[in-house]
């Protein structure tokens, strides 16, 4: 039985609206029409499926204009890195949105959420070690990061209305926005599909015309004093992609997006409409950054790009910024919790969402109000991927292994007799090899500390690259011993 209480709806009325919905040809997803979403980690019911891959482009896109791809665009050229060598991070970089649209197509296939799909890889117990890990709080960290990204943001805009922006508004303006955050994830999978088509429309149009305005203002031959060379620019370079490629890394919980597509949806426009959408805006938006710290100081960059628009256009500029991380959070959310049903504990997701967000908003206050936010994005960022990577890695290569082939309701049983306890509840092929994966790309690591293999080739970081290579390498090797892909 799936550790899961779904948020009260009558039978009756469930049944009748998915049939009236199987005659009419209507669309009922999340479990309630017009209503705050019934499922959590259950398996979803083929009479719930509806939709097209092509929603998923403004689900991925809206969430991907934000003010933290700015932050990070920028912090390319910061690094030390010439304009067009971080424009070529940022295109490598966000490559890696392929392995989030890969991991999507899981969603139809299973009617189930990533973190119930993963206990294919781990085994039921080990699943809930994985989801508190690389689901819950790596998620959570997130959450915090780009509430505090917005809540600057929204300082801005709180300051021309004359009021004092010290400690307490702070707070109050951090909560406010993750009140409107969590009234997303708490309504759920079909807010948020009609929500972002809207949202996606208004945030290209606000990052276009700053997009407009920065090149007009950039310096496209921009070359930093002292050019990097050698060592010292292989180590920005990598380390520039796996601050990039960390974003579409983030999201091992993409199947949550698409669980509610009908399980005949096609795996290719799934995968690509979801890459597509995250590729493009992050792109588009990161590109942005970078092109800005050509022009002006983006170790501020909120202040510093108001100095380049309009004074008409700079509060449709903060809002845009907030909105968008809004948008970005209440995807984090949602993905929060439902992690935290999958750990084992019994609570309805509407309420798991809730406790997600006052954790974020209280690591949110840390963030802001005591230690230095850039370095902490950057910390943070670039840690995760020591787990994100492996997880992946896990994730991805269990699905071509497979062939794409998951029994939603099989998922779902967590007793000892189900098909995927394994060994005592583990399955020893994805703990072994996520195992592997996280101690190869620790060694490799350059960031809050540095690890033997970084010192020894003079700061390069490789642990995006050794994670993956070795996680999928000893997952696929041990899974075909174990014939748990069979």
């Amino acid at each position: 039985m799936a550790s899961t209480l779904p948020d009260p709806i009558p039978d009756a009325h469930a049944h009748r609206a998915a049939a009236d919905a199987h005659t009419s040809g209507g669309s009922v997803r999340s479990g309630r029409a017009g209503g705050i979403e019934a499922h959590g980690i259950d398996h979803i019911p083929d009479a719930e499926r509806r939709g097209r891959p092509r929603e998923l482009f403004s689900v991925w896109a809206a969430a991907n204009v934000n003010y933290l791809s700015l932050v990070v665009g920028g912090a390319l050229v910061l690094m030390g890195l010439s304009l067009w060598q971080a424009l070529a991070v940022i295109v490598a970089g966000n490559l890696f949105w392929l392995l989030t649209g890969l991991l999507a197509v899981s969603g139809p296939a299973a009617g189930a959420p990533s973190e119930v799909i993963t206990r294919a890889m781990y085994g039921v117990l080990g699943n809930r070690v994985n989801n508190a890990v690389t689901g819950w709080m790596i998620s959570v960290c997130y959450f915090a990061l780009n509430l505090a990204a917005a809540a600057t943001a929204a300082f801005s805009l709180v300051a021309r209305t004359g009021l004092p922006v010290n400690t307490a508004v702070k707070a109050l303006v951090v909560v406010v926005i993750a009140a409107l955050t969590l009234a997303i994830s708490v309504w759920g999978h079909a807010a948020i599909i009609r929500l972002y088509v809207p949202i996606t429309l208004a945030l290209t149009a606000v990052f276009a015309a700053v997009g407009f305005v920065v090149v007009r203002h950039a310096d496209f031959g921009y070359v930093p004093d002292r050019p990097l060379t050698g060592t010292p620019l292989w180590a920005a370079l990598l380390a520039g992609v796996a601050l990039i490629a960390s974003g579409p890394l983030s999201y091992t919980t993409s199947a949550d997006f698409s669980r509610y597509l009908p399980r005949t949806a096609s795996a290719r426009a799934v995968a690509g409409w979801t890459a597509l959408g995250g590729f493009l805006a992050s792109v588009l938006v990161c590109g942005i950054g970078a092109l800005a710290a050509t022009a002006v100081d983006m170790s501020d960059p909120e202040s510093s790009l108001q100095r380049l628009l309009p004074s008409w256009f700079r509060p449709l500029f903060l809002l845009a910024l907030v909105l968008g991380t809004v948008a970005l959070n209440a995807l984090t959310a949602y993905s929060a919790g439902l992690a935290l049903q999958a750990v084992g504990i019994r609570i309805r997701r509407s309420r798991s969402v809730l406790v997600d967000g006052t954790v974020s908003v209280c690591l949110t206050l840390y963030a802001l109000l005591v230690s230095d936010f850039l370095d902490t994005v950057g910390n943070v960022l670039q840690l995760t991927v020591v787990l994100l990577g492996p997880s992946t890695a896990v994730y991805a290569t269990d699905i071509v292994l497979r062939r794409n082939r998951y029994d939603g309701l099989a998922l779902g049983d967590e007793s000892r007799t189900g098909p995927f306890w394994y060994a005592g509840g583990f399955n020893p092929a994805g703990v072994l090899a996520l195992g592997a994966g996280v101690a190869a790309a620790a060694v490799c690591v350059d960031s809050v500390y540095t690890g033997p293999v970084a010192a020894a080739l003079g700061g390069v970081d490789l642990a995006l690259p050794a994670g993956l290579v070795v996680t999928s390498a000893v997952y696929a090797v041990l899974a075909r011993r174990t014939r748990v892909t069979g």
